[in-house]
Parts: C-alpha cells; sequence; structure tokens
C-alpha cells in the first residue's frame, strides 16, 4: 500500500518502503523502549549501507506516524504522509476487522460488552494498556482514521473502508441485538 501510495503522489519511493517495512520493528510492544526500537532499525539500516542522510529521514518517519492515542503532531514531508496513510489504510476495511478482533482476542479483550463504553480521550499508556472491547477500538480508533487520511490517493481507499465498517457495526449491532 505504501509503494501504491508513494507512486501515486509521487513521494520518494526508496524512503516510503522502508519506513513502511521497518515501522512495526521500532515497536515498543516489541522492544524494551521505542528508543532501543529505533536503534535497531538504524543499525540494521547503516549495515545494508544506506546514506545517514536516509537513514534519517527513515527515523522521523517511523518514530512519528504511529496512531498512539491520536496526538501525534502535524507530518512535513510526504514520505512520511504516505507511510502513515499506508498505515492507517491496514486498519480499515475488511483486514483491519480481522486484525481488530486477533488483537482483542489475544489481549484477552471481550468482543463486545455493552457495559464497557468506548474511552473518549486517553493518554499513550491508556491506549496501549486500558481495558477495552473489540467492537469499542472502532469507536476509540478505526472510524476516526478516514478523517486523518494526509494524501488524496488514500482518502478514496479510506472512504471505501470506512463504509464497509460503518456497514459491517450496523450488522453486528442488529445481530447483537437479537
Amino acid at each position: 500500500m505504501a509503494r501504491r501510495i508513494a507512486t501515486e503522489e509521487k513521494a520518494d519511493l526508496f524512503i516510503c518502503e522502508m519506513a513502511a517495512l521497518l515501522h512495526d520493528i521500532a515497536d515498543e510492544k516489541l522492544n524494551a523502549s521505542e528508543v532501543e526500537g529505533l536503534k535497531k532499525v538504524t543499525n540494521w539500516l547503516e549495515s545494508i549501507g544506506v546514506e545517514q542522510s536516509v537513514i534519517e529521514k527513515i527515523i522521523a518517519i517511523i518514530s512519528t506516524i504511529s496512531f498512539k492515542g491520536g496526538g501525534q503532531p502535524a507530518l512535513t514531508s510526504l514520505e512520511a504522509k504516505v507511510v502513515q496513510d499506508a498505515d492507517r489504510l491496514d486498519a480499515l476495511g475488511a483486514i483491519g476487522i480481522a486484525r481488530t478482533f486477533a488483537y482483542a482476542g489475544s489481549k484477552g479483550d471481550l468482543i463486545h460488552d455493552p457495559a464497557i463504553k468506548p474511552r473518549e480521550s486517553m493518554t499513550k499508556e491508556e491506549y496501549r494498556n486500558g481495558k477495552s472491547t473489540a467492537i469499542n477500538h472502532f469507536y476509540e480508533k478505526l472510524l476516526k482514521l478516514k478523517d486523518r487520511i494526509n494524501t488524496d490517493y488514500a482518502k478514496k481507499i479510506a472512504e471505501e473502508r470506512h463504509q464497509f465498517m460503518e456497514e459491517y457495526l450496523r450488522v453486528f449491532f442488529s445481530e447483537w441485538k437479537d
């Protein structure tokens, strides 16, 4: 998806592709800290001979694109916008729905509990570790993503996937009620 958006938006394909492929390696869920994860990525890029100026651009993208509760600063480079859009599009639509339920299950979260209300605002810590449900995740994050897409090309894809998720929720609540 990052390659597709980068091509359409005329962004640097190498930087977008590398940042998209490597961004989860630095995730603090997989490392003692985000700093440690970014160091792993930097070391690997250096080991394959990537120029320092390119490494800096890739690391800047990786360290700024994550949702982390939604309060990140505005992105300044086209490449960061492309990679963030690709990452967000992965969370939308049919695959995004499947990922939501798989992740919720892995954390022991319920599919749905009407007594547990979606969280309106949260810190990064609350977003990562707070108790919620798979259905609440739609309201806490997924349904907000369409309006946070950066590039024109990705906005078209996001709209379609967003509509699919809204229809999924409509059917889910209809079945839940019955």
